[in-house]
């Protein structure tokens, strides 16, 4: 019998894309059941983070009219992460395999056929890579590639180029289960999984419809998340920073003291502000960037549930 597959989709006020993002899907699992690459009992599963649209109710309605369609529906909003995570376990006793991809259909759904290939030659992960950025602006190929460059420099272990579209088998996702971080950042978690695991290369696309989740403010505030939440090096980094300054404080202190020794006036109004402000500011990156991690201590501590089911959606053909 052929392996179940689970496509998990998080979905954030999608009602104009799903539509079209379920029909795509259906077709595609139709022609992977068609060519006997996955089980008949293959299910979409959309999870809905806490909607203030009709996704939710779209959802309902795929999945009142036809069994390929599954739902997840969270007790509020969770954040992209925390509801991909609530779709992985979700799908994690019920499939062989789970590829995981966002709703606005700018993966490329193609790739899904490569990704169950790898799967059948022995892969339990597979990172969906994007082949080019030129589609991108430049602000935007500068500052995603800058982000993962600075995470692996920083100590990450991230795939270059790869977001969020993989597939990983049940061990896989047994094995991610055991991660018990409430302040999750995927992309550098799952590579620590280890198992074996391949590359798709795909082409990424134009989102189909609506607006992205992700402004530039979400995006800073993602890629803060994934560095304090993978690598101590920044607060490493503070560490000799503050060792330097105090070594050039130190030859200051000579410079000075020769400076008086032989007479002459010590002048440089400028250079001492400039210093007390450089210095400061100093400071006070040095106190932002441990706050930021005392922070993240605080709510680990805590253990606070990342994610709470409302209602789950989900038949097969013995229901």
């Amino acid at each position: 019998m052929a392996d179940i597959l689970y496509i998990v989709v998080p979905c954030y006020n999608e009602e104009e894309v799903l539509p079209e993002t379920s029909r795509r899907l259906k077709e595609k699992l139709e022609a992977l059941i068609s060519a006997g690459a996955i089980s008949e009992e293959s299910r979409v599963l959309f999870v809905n983070d806490g909607s203030r649209d009709k996704t939710w109710s779209l959802i309902e309605g795929l999945h009142r009219s036809d069994k390929r369609f599954s739902g997840v529906n969270l007790t509020r909003n969770r954040g992209h992460q925390n509801a991909l995570l609530a779709g992985l376990m979700t799908a994690k006793d019920r499939a062989d395999m789970v590829i995981s991809m966002d709703a606005d259909l700018q993966d490329d759904i193609d790739a899904v056929d490569a990704m169950v290939e790898k799967y059948h030659s022995g892969c339990d992960i597979v990172y969906g890579v994007r082949s080019s950025r030129e589609k991108d602006t430049f602000f935007k190929r500068f500052t995603a590639e800058g982000f993962y460059r600075v995470m692996n420099f920083l100590g990450a272990e991230t795939v270059f180029n790869h977001a969020d579209y993989r597939l990983m088998s049940r061990r896989a996702l047994e094995g991610l289960a055991q991660f018990r971080e409430v302040n999750l950042f995927l992309r550098g978690i799952v590579p620590m999984i280890g198992y074996t695991t391949g590359t798709v290369e795909y082409e990424r696309g134009e989102r189909f419809a609506g607006e992205s989740k992700y402004p530039l403010k979400k995006m800073l505030s993602f890629a803060m998340e994934g560095i304090t939440s993978l690598s101590t090096k920044p607060i490493r980094y503070i560490t000799a920073l503050g060792f330097l300054v105090f070594v050039v404080s130190l030859l200051m202190l000579i410079y000075s003291i020769v400076r008086w020794a032989h007479g002459a006036t010590v002048i440089g109004w400028a250079s001492v502000i400039c210093s007390v402000w450089a210095i400061g500011g100093l400071i006070l990156l040095a106190l932002g960037v441990i706050g930021e991690y005392i922070g993240k201590i605080y709510l680990e501590t805590k253990e606070r549930p990342r994610f709470l089911i409302k209602e789950v959606l989900d038949r097969h053909e013995k229901d």
